[in-house]
């Protein structure tokens, strides 16, 4: 009437059959009424006859209740002991974050600029203790450092205060020293524009047609040409200075000077004309203590007779149909001022001009004239230009090769002075 018993025993039937079918031990489960039953079932037999079965059954509920009541109370000391170490764990952290946290709030206060705080150095811990002693010694030496720097700021502000003062007091004698010079070359400009021969001058030179153009780089330029008659005697003179400016254009001045002195002495014989003027422009050269010198072209006209002396630009000879011939001038003398003694170096050629017969002198701002481009004018185009204007008037060709170059140029800057000197041949 036992429900386990009853329940093993037919467990043990449907699983054997027949209860003498188990020979040896055997463990056997099975439940009932939804509990788990753990059965051992064990044959027994003796000498005496004695053919039992020995059945044991547990419920897996008499023995497993204190088990689960034991992992209960192993999992709630496990819960207890964890939440005891965090709070250890964390009282101990605290304890030693604290000065931690006081050196980097003490950190943060010090870059705000307050060099004056120190850190408690009474700490239980020696190493945090060692880096508060250094946290303060460090302190101490920004502090005085930071003070230096203050007062060597405060030097520095006063020399550049200073100097500024001065530097503005020299701006502007530099501004009054500008204006000075401005109006100083404005002057020689007017000067050099003043001694140039003027049109009536040209006009009443007798045979001749001539036209003349100087254009300066600067405001001052190193380029000379003059036309001067005396007795019959026509002396052109066409010069270019190294270089323009100021040394330049005073260079320029005293040719002009001494061309006009030795005319007005009549001086003809071009070695003496050419090798007193070389003397007298090296003993200015030397004691305005410059590099300064210049190629001069002497021309000296007569009745159609030309004798050209000098070192000068190629003297272009454009017969009165147009065609041009190229005198070389490189052996007919020396640079101006270059060497106290050229009388050595002078020659001279001449040249006979028929009716419609010229010369046209200039200086390298022609033929080395640049575009925006890059390429140069030349002497190709330069003839080439002569030779379409040369039917016309001496100052009609002068015009054209003038707005030829010009065009050629465009918007591009002029980086040499630009000079001149159309003559031509009039009829008997």
């Amino acid at each position: 009437k036992d429900p386990l018993v009853r329940g093993t025993a037919q467990h043990i039937s449907e699983r054997f059959g027949e209860f003498k079918e188990i020979r040896q031990s055997e463990k056997l489960t099975f439940k009932l009424d939804g509990q788990r039953q753990f059965v051992q079932v064990l044959p027994f037999q003796d000498d005496r006859g004695i053919d039992w079965l020995i059945v044991v059954t547990i419920p897996e509920a008499d023995f497993m209740g204190q088990i689960y009541a034991n992992i209960r109370n192993t999992f709630i000391l496990a819960i207890l002991a964890l939440g005891i170490a965090v709070g250890l764990g964390f009282l101990v952290a605290r304890w030693l974050a604290s000065p931690v946290l006081h050196l980097t709030e003490a950190s943060r206060q010090i870059a705000d600029g307050q060099l004056s705080l120190q850190v408690d150095e009474s700490i239980h811990i020696d190493e945090i203790r060692t880096l508060a002693h250094s946290f303060n010694r460090m302190t101490g030496q920004l502090k005085t450092a930071f003070g230096t720097l203050e007062d060597r700021v405060k030097e520095r502000t006063a020399d550049l205060a200073s100097a500024n003062k001065q530097i503005t007091t020299l701006n502007e004698k530099l501004k009054g020293e500008n204006l000075r010079m401005g109006a100083e070359l404005d002057a020689e400009r007017r000067i050099q524009q003043m001694i140039l021969p003027k049109a009536d001058e040209l006009a009443s030179v007798n045979g001749l047609d001539i036209a003349g153009y100087m254009e300066p780089a600067d405001e001052v330029g190193g380029d000379y040409y003059d036309v001067l008659q005396a007795d019959g005697l026509v002396t052109i003179g066409i010069g270019d200075v190294t270089g323009h400016g100021l040394e330049s254009g005073m260079l320029m001045l005293m040719t002009q000077t001494v061309v006009r002195t030795l005319q007005e002495i009549r001086e003809r014989n071009p070695v003496t004309f050419l090798d007193t003027l070389n003397r007298t422009i090296y003993a200015n050269i030397q004691r305005m203590n410059t590099d300064k010198n210049l190629t001069l072209a002497i021309l000296n006209y007569n009745k159609g007779h030309v004798r050209i002396s000098g070192q000068h630009e190629e003297t272009l000879v454009v017969r009165a149909d147009g065609s041009i011939e190229h005198i070389d001038m490189m052996d007919l003398g020396l640079p101006i001022g270059l060497d106290d003694d050229i009388a050595d170096f002078i020659d001279s050629t001449a040249v006979q001009l028929q009716p419609g017969d010229g010369i046209v002198l200039y200086t390298d701002g022609i033929p080395e004239a640049y575009s925006s481009a890059k390429k140069q004018y030349g002497m190709e185009r330069f003839c080439e230009v002569i030779s379409q204007y040369w039917p016309q008037s001496a100052e009609a060709i002068k015009q054209g090769i003038i707005q030829d170059v010009r065009s050629f140029i465009g918007q591009q800057k002029v980086f040499d002075d630009i000079t001149l000197l159309v003559i031509k041949q009039l009829s008997d």
